[in-house]
C-alpha cells in the first residue's frame, strides 16, 4: 500500500512557495502509507520532470518552478522491487507518439509478468509491478480515456492510478483502492490523496481548512481527466474483476477471471507486520471496512 497525492492549481491562485508548502504537506501526511520512497512529477517550460528518491517524504526538499500548476506525487511502501534502486520508484516515465507521461500506482498487481510475456512487451530492468501500466499505455501509443480503459482492464490486482501528460492533463483511474479528491472552486484548486484522513491532515498543515471545498465523488470503474483549466471529462472501465470494499465472503459470484479485492491487498501487507489473513478476516467480520483496517494497521506500525 502506497499513497497517491497531488494538486492542480488551475486558478493560478497559489504562489510558488505556497505550492511547495502544500506539496510538502501532502507528501509528509502521505508517509502514513509509505516511507520507502517519495516522488513527484510536473511540467515546466514544456518539459515533463520526475523527481524521486528512496527517502521518506520528510527528507525531501521540493522545488517547484514558478510556471508549474499541476503536480502528481507518490509515497511508496515497497512490495516488489527494491526501493534503493531508484528506477523501481514512482512516478514512472513512459512515451506515446514521442511525448512523455508519468504514472503512479497505489496497490498490488499480480499479473505483470504474465502480461509482459503474453503481449510480448519489452523486458525491463524495472522490477516494480506497477510499471506494467506504463507498458500497456505505450502499447496503444496513445494516452487518453480509451488507452487507460484498456490498461485498467488488463491488469489484475488492486489499484488506483494517476497519470500526468506533457500538456498538464491529470488522469485518475479509480479502482478498488481509495482516493479522495477535493475541489476549492473559489480559488481554482484541486487536491487529492489516497485517503481523506491524509488529505485533511495535509490541509491542517497547510492551514487550508477554512477554505470552502467540495468532494468530487469517484467510484470504482471511473476514469477522470482534469486539464490545466480545471475542466473534466469522464470515462469508464469494466470493474467486474473485483468488488471494492467488500469482504471476500460477501462478494458476488463471478465466473470470469479470478478477482482480487482491497481486502486481499491488506492481508498481503499485514503479513509483513506479523498479522495473519485470519487476523484480518476476524476484524472484518466485526464490521471494520478495508479503510478502517488500513488505518489501524498503519497506526500500529508507523
Amino acid at each position: 500500500m502506497c499513497c497517491l497525492f497531488g494538486l492542480i492549481d488551475y486558478g493560478h491562485s497559489l504562489t510558488v512557495k505556497q505550492k511547495e508548502r502544500l506539496i510538502s504537506a501532502l507528501a509528509v501526511s502521505a508517509e502514513d502509507r509509505g516511507t520507502d520512497a517519495t516522488g513527484i512529477a510536473y511540467n515546466s517550460r514544456n518539459r515533463l520532470q520526475v523527481y524521486k528518491r528512496p527517502w521518506p517524504a520528510h527528507f525531501m526538499s521540493f522545488h517547484i518552478p514558478q510556471n508549474t500548476s499541476v503536480v502528481m506525487g507518490h509515497t511508496r511502501m515497497a512490495t516488489q522491487g527494491k526501493a534503493g534502486r531508484n528506477y523501481n520508484n514512482h512516478p514512472f516515465l513512459g512515451y506515446v507518439q514521442g511525448s512523455p507521461f508519468a504514472l503512479a500506482h497505489n496497490g498490488v498487481l499480480y499479473n505483470d509478468h504474465i502480461l509482459r510475456h503474453n503481449l510480448r512487451l519489452p523486458s525491463t530492468k524495472i522490477e516494480t509491478d506497477s510499471y506494467i501500466g506504463v507498458q500497456l499505455i505505450e502499447q496503444k501509443d496513445a494516452l487518453d480515456l480509451n488507452s487507460l480503459r484498456y490498461m485498467a482492464e488488463q491488469v489484475e490486482g488492486s489499484f488506483s492510478f494517476t497519470v500526468l501528460d506533457a500538456s498538464d492533463n491529470l488522469y485518475i483511474v479509480k479502482g478498488d483502492n481509495p482516493l479522495c479528491l477535493y475541489r476549492f472552486p473559489t480559488i481554482g484548486l484541486y487536491i487529492y490523496a489516497s485517503t481523506e484522513s491524509i488529505l485533511k491532515a495535509a490541509l491542517r498543515r497547510f492551514c487550508l481548512c477554512r477554505k470552502q471545498y467540495e468532494t468530487v465523488q469517484l467510484h470504482c470503474g471511473d476514469i477522470l481527466r482534469i486539464n490545466a483549466f480545471g475542466q473534466t471529462a469522464y470515462g469508464q472501465f469494466d470493474d467486474s474483476s473485483f468488488y471494492p470494499c467488500q469482504p471476500l465472503w460477501q462478494a458476488p459470484a463471478y465466473s470470469g477471471k479470478p478477482y482480487r479485492t482491497h481486502l486481499d491487498e491488506i492481508k498481503a501487507v499485514a503479513a509483513m507486520f506479523g498479522y495473519t489473513p485470519e487476523d484480518i478476516d476476524a476484524m472484518a467480520e466485526q464490521g471494520l471496512t478495508p479503510e478502517d483496517l488500513e488505518d489501524w494497521l498503519y497506526s500500529r506500525n508507523f
